[in-house]
């Protein structure tokens, strides 16, 4: 993260007023918009629910978990979490 002078920023009178807080601290100041959700900006969130939408399917077929877990490079556990979900 690149740091930038308050004083090139903000206008004089809302300097003074910060300087009144914070004088000689560092701040960070967030963006104002809200956070996505893990995965939403990648679209790995979709990547993963359609994954596991599948093994659900083959699951209800009557595929093994075990079969389940070696075709989709999973452990045993991991697949039993998904199917029982």
């Amino acid at each position: 993260m690149k740091y930038k002078n308050a004083s090139d920023i903000l206008p004089e009178g809302l300097l003074k007023e910060v300087q009144k807080y914070a004088a000689g601290e560092t701040l960070y100041f967030p963006k104002d918009k809200e956070r996505k959700k893990w995965g939403e900006a990648t679209g790995a969130r979709i990547f993963f629910q359609e994954r596991n939408e599948g093994i659900r399917q083959k699951y209800l077929q009557k595929m093994s978990i075990e079969h389940l877990a070696d075709e989709c490079c999973l452990s045993i556990e991991t697949v039993r979490k998904i199917v029982f979900k």
